[in-house]
């Protein structure tokens, strides 16, 4: 299985780094790795997207 970094979506997709983790947060198939908020820290989180989420994404957001 390969899996993307959020740098290589955004730069396949041609949107910045921010739009890729709002858009893919959540999204199925997406492995969230990183530490929740604790206290005053902001959250550290990685992203690793597989190759067919970026398809279904793909599909989905395709406009007829």
């Amino acid at each position: 299985m390969q899996f993307y970094t959020p740098a290589e979506v955004a730069d396949i997709l041609k949107v910045s780094t921010d739009t890729v983790m709002r858009k893919f947060s959540g999204y199925g198939g997406v492995i969230d790795i990183g530490a929740a908020e604790r206290g005053r820290k902001r959250r550290y989180r990685t992203l690793r997207i597989p190759k067919e989420s970026l398809e279904r994404f793909l599909v989905e957001s395709r406009v007829a």
